[in-house]
């Protein structure tokens, strides 16, 4: 049941690619296109031919977000106007300005022959060559994918997920079960708040995997079941947490790029991060005691820190339906409780469920990439950069469970 889980190294699969959109190029494209995307606005006359040689001098100095430039299986692609339109989010793309994207690319995204085709009309050229090290790790890992492939391994268990989902379903209705049947008493609220807290976590885990459109064989399926899960399962975004979460995977453990250690208000990890912080004299947090007030400010990353963020990225970016998933969740957790326990422990209820849900999701997620390697974007091939960012925490029942299988990184 974890094997979709294998790797880091492809980001757990694969995410985004039915839905793009191509903009249009003032030069002829050699395919069709829809009739609304041809209103779409036109990359530069002086853009280079899709058959001109750039260098990768040349490449490299196209990396800013208003001057974007990539590379994918040797071919240069302008994103500029269109990063905005990126079904994945223009940071994610923006991360990769001015580099070789290839390994990102392929393991983002499914339906590979029909991406393709709206990318065409954003080639501008090809390179002059690559480097030989390079080309030979991911020649190396691309064989390795199709072995893996070939054995099966990526073929998800439904079964498994099955079971996690209908885990978490029992879990909220034993909670209910709890305060319904043995009153408002505190020891009745905090238990059910700790139950609470699981089912929101096995939710979690089994969110992360729709989010990766890694279970079903079509996006949209993958997609609606993530709206579920993370909408009326977990009073979250799905649009968020992708924004957030590919990301991470796109630029593990890089500073500035992954937001996972944008950590520098309160925190500062790994041994470049401390020596940024100290020339810019940044120094906004006692430092020398974030081991001791650690285990305190991340109880309220989740209540807190992320429930501020969910709804902000919900009405910046006017994603109404969304909104409408995670207020369900809310409306339903207060249905359920307010009539038996009262406003002030179904208030209680919720800081409990979430207190717990954030300090075990803080573990489970940061043990497997905290310890690891964090420095500046060293443009490191896929497979390096991956390795050297996360690593395995010991198999067993309990830390298979416990971290959603996520224990298994490499």
């Amino acid at each position: 049941g974890y094997w979709f889980n294998l790797t880091d190294l492809s980001t757990h699969c694969s995410c985004v690619a039915s839905e793009q959109i191509a903009v249009v190029e003032k030069r002829q494209t050699p395919h069709k296109m829809p009739p609304q995307e041809k209103q779409e606005v036109a990359t530069s006359s002086q853009t280079p031919s899709p058959d001109q040689l750039l260098t990768w001098t040349e490449i490299r100095s196209h990396n800013k977000k208003d001057d974007l430039w990539l590379v994918i299986d040797g071919q240069v692609y302008d994103v500029t106007r269109w990063s905005k339109r990126h079904p994945g989010g223009a940071k994610i793309l923006q991360h990769y300005a001015g580099q070789d994207a290839s390994e990102a690319w392929l393991s983002f995204h499914n339906d590979k022959k029909l991406v393709r085709k709206y990318m065409q009309p954003l080639c501008i050229g090809k390179t002059d060559g690559g480097l030989q090290e390079e080309d030979q790790i991911k020649k190396d890992f691309r064989e390795l994918r199709e072995t893996v492939d070939k054995m099966g391994l990526f073929k998800p268990s439904y079964t498994f997920f099955g079971v996690v989902l209908a885990q978490a379903v029992l879990l909220y209705v034993l909670a209910y079960l709890v305060i319904s049947h043995c009153g408002s008493g505190w020891v009745p609220v905090l238990f059910a708040g700790f139950v609470l807290s699981i089912a929101q976590i096995q939710a979690g885990w089994l969110q992360h995997d729709f989010g990766h459109l890694s279970v079903f064989k079509t996006n949209w399926m993958d997609t609606l079941a993530h709206h579920v899960v993370i909408g009326l399962l977990k009073g979250a975004s799905s649009g968020w947490w992708k924004n957030m979460h590919y990301q991470h995977h796109a630029k593990p453990n890089v500073l500035g790029k992954d937001p996972d250690v944008r950590l520098e208000p309160v925190f500062v990890v790994g041994n470049v991060m401390p020596v940024q912080v100290a020339k810019k004299h940044q120094k906004s947090a006692p430092y020398n005691w974030q081991h001791v007030y650690f285990m305190f400010l991340t109880v309220g990353l989740i209540p807190f820190i992320f429930h501020f963020t969910i709804y902000r990225f919900l009405f910046t970016r006017q994603k109404w339906h969304e909104l409408v998933f995670a207020l369900a969740f809310n409306a339903m957790f207060i249905g359920a409780f307010y009539p038996h326990v009262g406003l002030t422990k179904t208030f209680v209820l919720w800081i409990v469920m979430r207190g717990i849900e954030s300090e075990w999701f803080t573990w489970a997620t940061q043990m497997s990439h905290i310890p690891m390697e964090i420095d500046t974007d060293k443009q490191l091939p896929w497979v390096p950069m991956q390795m050297q960012a996360t690593c395995n925490v010991e198999k067993g029942h309990f830390n298979d469970w416990f971290t959603g299988h996520l224990n298994f990184q490499i």
